[in-house]
C-alpha cells in the first residue's frame, strides 16, 4: 500500500458527514487501547450517523483494507488495535434514543457511556444491569463486543443476556436487523437474496450439521459457567427452537454478535433489557 492512499482517503473524507484524520498524533492516539499491543491505523474515522459507517465500509472493501469499530477504546486485550481504519463511534452516535417503561428497555446509539445511560435511568427507577469497573467511561457498543459482565455478572449476568435487538451495517454496506425470531421469519429470512439472506443460510447449514452439532456440544464450555467469552457463542444458537424443538428459546443472532469484538457487524443501534 503506496501513499496514494491518503489521496483517496481525501476523497473518502469528502463524502463523510463525520471526521477523518491521519496524521501522526491522531494515529498514534489510536494505535493503542487499555492494553500494552500498539498497531498504528491507516486513519480514523467519527460517524456521524450510519451513512458514514456504509461509506467506509464501502472504501473498506474496495482497497482491501479491514475495519475495527470502537467505542471507548477501554479494551484489555488490543480487541479495537490494528493497522485498518479505525471506525469511533464515541464521539457523535451517543444518542439515548428511546426508553420504554412498561417493556423496560432502551434504545441506545453505540457511543452511550455506561455511567450516562444508568444516570438518566434513575428518574425512571430502571437500570442497565452488566457493571463493568469502567463504566464512567465504556460505551454500550463495546460491551456488546466484548460481552461485558462485571462485578454482579452471577446476579444480572452478561450483556449478552440483555441485548434484544440489533441494528447494523454488514460488510457490504447493506442494513440488517437482529433480533429474536421465530421458525417462519427465520424460514424468511433464508430465501432473501442479500448478505443478510447469506448469514442465515449459512447458519442454517452449519448448524444443520450433525458433526458440528457434535462438536458444539461436546467441546464448548459448560453451560453453567455464566463467564465465558471464548470464541463465537454458536452454542446458543443451536439452543433455540429452531435447531432443537425442546428449546423454548428464539433464535436470536445477538447471541452471536455480542462477545464478536466488532468482527460481525458495525453496530448502530442496541434494544437493550433493563432492570428495575
Amino acid at each position: 500500500m503506496g501513499q496514494d492512499i491518503f489521496y483517496r482517503i481525501e476523497e473518502l473524507k469528502k463524502k463523510l458527514h463525520g471526521d477523518l484524520k491521519y496524521d501522526p498524533v491522531t494515529r498514534v492516539i489510536y494505535s493503542t487501547d487499555a492494553s500494552v499491543y500498539k498497531e498504528k491505523p491507516l486513519c480514523v474515522v467519527w460517524p456521524r450517523n450510519k451513512e458514514d459507517i456504509k461509506e467506509v465500509l464501502r472504501f473498506a472493501a474496495a482497497e482491501r483494507i479491514g475495519v475495527i469499530p470502537r467505542a471507548g477504546g477501554t479494551s484489555l486485550a488490543g480487541q479495537v488495535v490494528g493497522n485498518g481504519i479505525i471506525l469511533d463511534v464515541s464521539r457523535y452516535m451517543n444518542r439515548i434514543i428511546e426508553i420504554d417503561t412498561e417493556r423496560k428497555t432502551a434504545r441506545v446509539e453505540p457511543g452511550v457511556i455506561l455511567d450516562h445511560l444508568n444516570i438518566y435511568l434513575k428518574k425512571y427507577g430502571l437500570f442497565f444491569g452488566p457493571e463493568t469497573s469502567t463504566a464512567n467511561r465504556c460505551n454500550i457498543g463495546g460491551m456488546v463486543g466484548n460481552n461485558a459482565c462485571g462485578l454482579h455478572s452471577l446476579i444480572y449476568g452478561s450483556t449478552r443476556d440483555h441485548t434484544i435487538e440489533i441494528k447494523a451495517i454488514l460488510s457490504d454496506a447493506s442494513e440488517a436487523v437482529f433480533g429474536p425470531v421465530d421458525r417462519e421469519t427465520f424460514t424468511r429470512k433464508c430465501g432473501l437474496e442479500t448478505l443478510e439472506g447469506r448469514i442465515y443460510r449459512n447458519i442454517r447449514d452449519i448448524l444443520s450439521d450433525n458433526k458440528n452439532r457434535e462438536t458444539i456440544y461436546n467441546e464448548y464450555p459448560d453451560r453453567k459457567v455464566p463467564r465465558r467469552n471464548t470464541g463465537y457463542a454458536l452454542d446458543l444458537l443451536l439452543d433455540s427452537e429452531i435447531f432443537n424443538e425442546n428449546s423454548g428459546n428464539k433464535f436470536n443472532f445477538c447471541k452471536l454478535l455480542a462477545g464478536s469484538e466488532g468482527t460481525l457487524a458495525v453496530i448502530t443501534e442496541i434494544c437493550l433489557n433493563l432492570v428495575p
